[in-house]
């Protein structure tokens, strides 16, 4: 929905936290959600240290947020709340993963691309059994990853959670 965005961003904002550079991580040093590679990419800046990245402005978190992962997953398209959860995987997981798991939560081809048949069968999908179909697909995926012993339990909190703030934007 597109008077969603800001409101999904805060609490994607919330979940994800602020400096970490937890040697067990695969993304490797992340600021905000976003790690390194990501923000040297996006600034097409291969140069940018970890303390800029520490040091990344709102403004490059807002855009670099609503660049590579809302438009991507054309959450604008998307039912308020089946926004948010898109998006949240979307950050989480990858733009791709996310796309595949919401398209096998609402029964389409998973392709990884959410197009005009991925939308259409979402809005004609009751958004709570979306909610709880996608929210099972995410888990799922989390439980099969090698650093699930690791980080599994905040990516399952992470589920509910989202889970809950999505439900509470439901039209």
């Amino acid at each position: 929905m597109k008077d969603n965005y800001f409101t999904s961003l805060q609490n994607v904002l919330k979940s994800e936290g602020g400096w970490s550079d937890n040697p067990s991580d695969p993304g490797g040093a992340t600021m905000k959600g976003i790690t390194l590679e990501v923000y040297r990419a996006w600034k097409r800046n291969p140069h940018i240290t970890k303390d800029e990245l520490k040091a990344i402005p709102d403004v490059d978190v807002y855009n670099l947020y609503k660049q590579n992962y809302w438009d991507k997953c054309r959450c604008d398209d998307l039912p308020a709340g089946i926004d948010y959860a898109v998006f949240d995987a979307s950050v989480n997981m990858g733009v791709g993963r996310a796309a595949k798991l919401i398209q096998e939560a609402v029964g389409v081809v998973a392709d990884g691309i959410i197009g005009n048949g991925t939308i259409e069968a979402i809005n004609k999908t009751n958004p709570r059994s979306i909610l709880e179909n996608f929210s099972v697909e995410k888990q799922n995926f989390y439980k099969s990853l090698p650093t699930f012993e690791t980080f599994g339990k905040g990516w399952l909190n992470r589920v509910a959670e989202v889970k809950t703030s999505a439900e509470s934007m439901l039209a």
